[in-house]
């Protein structure tokens, strides 16, 4: 559990999660997709589910504001972690000038 939700979740975010549940839905684990398990190193196992909701941004930095919120296996919602606490990616050279 976040340290966010010590004292449980609230009735204004069970809400919201069911609504961003219902917007992805079948469209399998969003944050695998989207990319955002790329930012982050080292290994997990997607299992393509929608159990959770993950906050793309952190929490801390977007609140619980539906467009920063994506439909997430647990699995990769753990790894990912909060998105604050990890540097982009180096970049890549899609082509050479």
């Amino acid at each position: 559990m976040s340290n966010a939700w010590k004292g449980g979740s609230t009735r204004r975010w069970r809400r919201i999660r069911a609504d961003v549940l219902a917007r992805d839905a079948g469209k399998g684990c969003r944050a695998h997709q989207d990319g955002w398990c790329a930012r982050v190193p080292g290994q997990h196992t997607c299992t393509d589910t929608q159990d959770v909701v993950h906050h793309t941004h952190g929490k801390a930095v977007t609140g619980d504001d539906p467009c920063y919120l994506v439909a997430a296996c647990e699995a990769c919602n753990l790894h990912i972690g909060d998105p604050t606490q990890h540097d982009d990616p180096p970049n890549k050279a899609v082509t050479q000038w």
